[in-house]
């Protein structure tokens, strides 16, 4: 099994006649994804990368029966490709747009969550993969394999590297889910835990956060009730007081959102946390050693 997508999944690709939204949208569609349609105003009633384009979302769906959104759209028009997504019916809009206004990103995930019809995944996030099945995003499929290995993360390029070593210390993954580096996510790491929690594929954890906001701190409270392991890592530990750094949600405020805050907080919850990124696959493996027989 997996969450969030699988093979049925068809892909709606807002932006796909652009460059980056081309670009991408190739690259999934060459994975084996299911990109059923592509959305550009002006643009409706043509083809792209053999895929049809049309003027609304609203359209697309109807044609094409997608049921998942993929948004790359500058980011002063995100927040509408959003929320048209979500009016026309789409249960999972994934948002890869960086540099959102944070009026936005309020507006919207306000909106989606109040309205409880759509799940968003982002903005400024890599995407998701189930290895093998579906990939929606920017992240490179080939260092993805299948197996019981779930992830949710907020930064794309440490995902690929943890991602490379789980791979090659063969230890597939049933999803990985990036919920990116904005200070509004639309997921945050505990709702994707407690997906991975009720996944019976999913055998063990890895959470990947980084310095500033709390969401690591919060999903630590949720790893002390979970019945899996997990294993974290936590980037930025050696980054100079008062800076901020990387993602604009990398923010400390106080005692709270600092990479040892975060590192303390998982060792609590029974979640060890990897001092470098080639330790996870180690961390991973004694945790899978420590599960009883037969659960």
């Amino acid at each position: 099994m997996s969450i969030l997508v699988d093979k049925s999944t068809k892909v709606v690709v807002s932006g796909m006649t652009g460059r980056e939204g081309g670009f991408h949208a190739q690259q999934m569609i060459e994975y084996g994804t299911q990109v059923v349609a592509g959305v550009t105003p002006g643009k409706g009633g043509t083809t792209h990368l053999g895929v049809p384009v049309f003027e609304t979302v609203e359209e697309a769906v109807d044609k094409t029966g997608a049921n998942a959104s993929l948004i790359f759209v500058p980011a002063p028009f995100a927040a509408d490709a959003v929320l048209e997504c979500e009016d026309a019916g789409v249960p999972f809009i994934t948002l890869i747009t960086e540099g959102l206004p944070i009026q936005d990103s309020v507006r919207i995930v306000n909106r989606v969550r109040g309205n409880g019809r759509a799940r968003l995944l982002g903005g400024n996030c890599a995407g998701i993969i189930t290895p093998g099945e579906c990939k929606m995003g920017i992240m490179p499929g080939h260092i993805f394999k299948p197996g019981p290995i779930g992830m949710v993360s907020r930064s794309g390029t440490l995902t690929y590297e943890i991602v490379w070593e789980l791979t090659r210390a063969d230890l597939g993954q049933t999803t990985c889910v990036g919920i990116g580096g904005d200070p509004v996510p639309g997921t945050r790491f505990i709702e994707v835990l407690e997906m991975f929690e009720a996944d019976p594929a999913t055998t063990a954890v890895v959470l990947i956060g980084e310095i500033g906001g709390s969401d690591e701190e919060a999903a630590a409270e949720f790893v002390r009730k979970m019945s899996k392991p997990v294993v974290g890592f936590i980037s930025g530990r050696t980054a100079p007081p008062g800076k901020r750094m990387g993602h604009a949600g990398a923010i400390v405020s106080g005692n709270t959102g600092t990479a040892q805050s975060k590192v303390d907080a998982l060792n609590s919850a029974g979640a060890p946390v990897a001092d470098r990124t080639s330790d996870v696959p180690r961390l991973v493996k004694e945790a899978l050693a420590r599960i009883p027989a037969g659960v």
